[in-house]
């Protein structure tokens, strides 16, 4: 965690000299791991003299608007796909200034322990986001419970066989594990 603070406090230093009258930034932020690599992050800047306000968001979408419409100084939550998606989408020219990560995706149940162990008509939860729903069904995909169309950004549309007649849910990624 400490590496990919340092990598955050780095990126953030660059455009912080371009805030350097009043030494403040805003950054919108989702919640774990977000939130938690910015509260380090805060430290670190304040050593550097810069004060870090950090504005927690529990959707993808509202952080990106809200930095296009300049209440934000810069936004840390999403993979470089998913910006340049919604640039696209909403007509937006926000840019990266650096890649950290990329959150890990993976299948997280309380109740099964072994995927040989899901039911019929089990339900699963996916991103309703473009970059990561396809991301999502990959990884279906890649563990033998879904076949899904060739292309990039695929959607739950696009799914051409499913054995186990899975009901996928997409939510707000934010909301997800």
């Amino acid at each position: 965690m400490k590496k990919i603070a340092l990598a955050v406090l780095l990126s953030l230093i660059i455009p912080a000299a371009l805030f350097a009258a009043d030494k403040s930034i805003t950054v919108g932020v989702t919640p774990f791991p977000h939130k938690d690599i910015m509260v380090i992050v805060k430290d670190l800047l304040k050593k550097q003299g810069y004060e870090l306000n950090i504005k927690e968001f529990t959707d993808y979408v509202t952080p990106n608007t809200a930095l296009a419409e300049g209440s934000l100084d810069a936004n840390f939550f999403q993979h470089v796909p998913y910006l340049e998606n919604t640039n696209k989408e909403k007509k937006l020219d926000l840019v990266w200034v650096a890649k950290v990560h990329i959150e890990p995706l993976g299948l997280y149940s309380n109740k099964i322990k072994k995927l040989s162990e899901l039911k019929k008509g089990a339900q699963i939860a996916i991103p309703n986001d473009a970059t990561n729903c396809a991301r999502a069904l990959r990884l279906l995909e890649k563990n033998g419970l879904i076949k899904v169309k060739a292309g990039e950004l695929v959607t739950a549309k696009d799914i051409t066989d499913n054995p186990k007649k899975i009901k996928i849910r997409e939510i707000e990624a934010a909301q997800l594990p």
